[in-house]
């Protein structure tokens, strides 16, 4: 079996704050596992959303040709195991930019994502990362990704960088998220086994 990868993104435009941190404790945790890793990191440049034009349903790519998006398309084309998302909490929610580029994501590359375990991580100063969570495993529950469970919620404290390093249980949550990613990408086998079978889509609509 060729080499088993998960991609990270980390949705904070601060490249190496505390929601990196968190992330490089499960990729660290991964690696000792024997499996590859990846952390793609949004930065500070502005992120296009999506504008539901279609062009991706026909051409298999997002229509907006930005370095951040090309580089993930690229990254999961070529084949990953396992997609773990982070973000900061803004608001009770997790950062706009990293909603607008996951909506072109997954609704352009679903059909690479699908099966594939899916796991989300929050960092926050107090509240606001349950909400932030639930919001970001909405996208893998829409695209038949198993959901990777930890210890606690996945979820890190602090505020100023670095702070993170200071929350024991987060840090030994993000380990044990990291263990339980690489268990269950070695138990689905998703790239190589088959998938469930799939009934032809229904769509209702509620206005007619």
């Amino acid at each position: 079996m060729s080499n088993m990868k998960v991609l990270l993104i980390n949705g904070s435009p601060r490249g190496n704050g505390n929601t990196y941190l968190a992330l490089n404790e499960v990729a660290k945790t991964l690696n000792e596992e024997g499996i590859d890793t990846e952390i793609i990191s949004i930065g500070k440049k502005a992120v296009q959303g999506c504008i539901a034009c279609g062009y991706c349903g026909r051409e298999g790519k997002c229509t907006f040709r930005d370095d951040l998006y090309h580089q993930i398309m690229h990254t999961v084309k070529e084949g990953i195991d396992g997609l773990v998302v982070g973000s900061p909490v803004y608001y009770g929610g997790p950062n706009g930019s990293l909603c607008a580029l996951l909506d072109r994501v997954f609704y352009s590359l679903g059909a690479h994502l699908s099966y594939k375990p899916g796991a989300s991580v929050v960092v926050c100063r107090r509240g606001g990362a349950s909400a932030a969570f639930d919001r970001l495993n909405k996208y893998f529950t829409m695209m038949n990704m198993p959901l990777v469970s930890s210890q606690y919620w996945n979820m890190v404290y602090g505020q100023t960088p670095g702070q993170a390093a200071d929350d024991g249980e987060g840090l030994q949550t993000m380990r044990t998220l990291g263990r339980n990613m690489a268990w269950m990408i070695k138990k689905l086998n998703a790239r190589e086994d088959g998938h469930p079978a799939q009934e032809q889509r229904v769509w209702t609509n509620f206005i007619r």
